[in-house]
């Protein structure tokens, strides 16, 4: 789970400042890894990214905003198929971008800056695991917070955006206190209404999780 960006109201930075927080101390315990952004295995995050990338419809050259990208795990993946590709990383956890610039800081096409919205407006945005941990925040104010950072990603990306929440269907055993489960249909109907007609809703690759794709053009 990479940690989270939206525009900051009062209750949202204090949000902010809490998921900053609680990411740093896991990169700084794990370092620049899966478990460092949360995430359990390397191949669960690879399977994360493809689901998203399959937003992308431009052969190459194209630019992508990464909001809430951890150490930029999302680059590599992306140039190893779109060598070309423009990428832009922001994330409110510093030590994140500190670990992010320390291993890609030398690709000339990846800029990454302390934010919780992009600085421009991209071809394409990503948001990776940022709307999962909700720490002590209830529900309904996560949700609001969640919805609030959809319209960052509409509004700061040309051609669409896609994101992934862990999913309302998962078994109840298994859920954590800690974390947030949306509900897919909801926010298919959300995407769907507000932002484009062309919306996809992923849920069948395994994981107690969804993607959705909003394609603008």
């Amino acid at each position: 789970m990479t940690s989270i960006g939206a525009p900051a109201t009062d209750k949202s930075g204090a949000m902010l400042l809490e998921v900053a927080r609680y990411y740093g101390d896991k990169v700084q315990a794990h370092g620049p890894s899966p478990k460092g952004v949360d995430w359990n295995t390397e191949e669960g995050q690879i399977l994360r990214f493809r689901q998203l990338a399959l937003l992308i419809d431009l052969p190459g050259d194209f630019t992508v905003n990464d909001l809430g990208c951890g150490y930029g795990a999302l680059l590599p993946f992306l140039a190893d198929r779109f060598p070309s590709v423009r990428y832009y990383g922001c994330d409110v956890a510093a030590e994140m971008i500190e670990a992010a610039a320390t291993l890609f800081g030398d690709r000339s096409q990846a800029q990454f800056a302390v934010g919780s919205v992009p600085a421009q407006i991209a071809d394409f945005g990503f948001a990776s695991g940022i709307f999962n941990v909700r720490l002590t925040r209830p529900d309904d104010q996560w949700a609001a917070y969640l919805e609030a950072t959809l319209d960052v990603l509409h509004a700061t990306s040309r051609r669409g955006f896609a994101f992934n929440c862990l999913t309302s269907y998962s078994d109840p055993d298994k859920r954590r206190a800690d974390l947030f489960y949306a509900d897919p249909t909801k926010l298919f109907d959300i995407c769907k209404k507000k932002y484009a007609q062309r919306v996809a809703l992923l849920h069948d690759y395994g994981l107690y999780e969804f993607t959705i794709l909003v394609r603008k053009s």
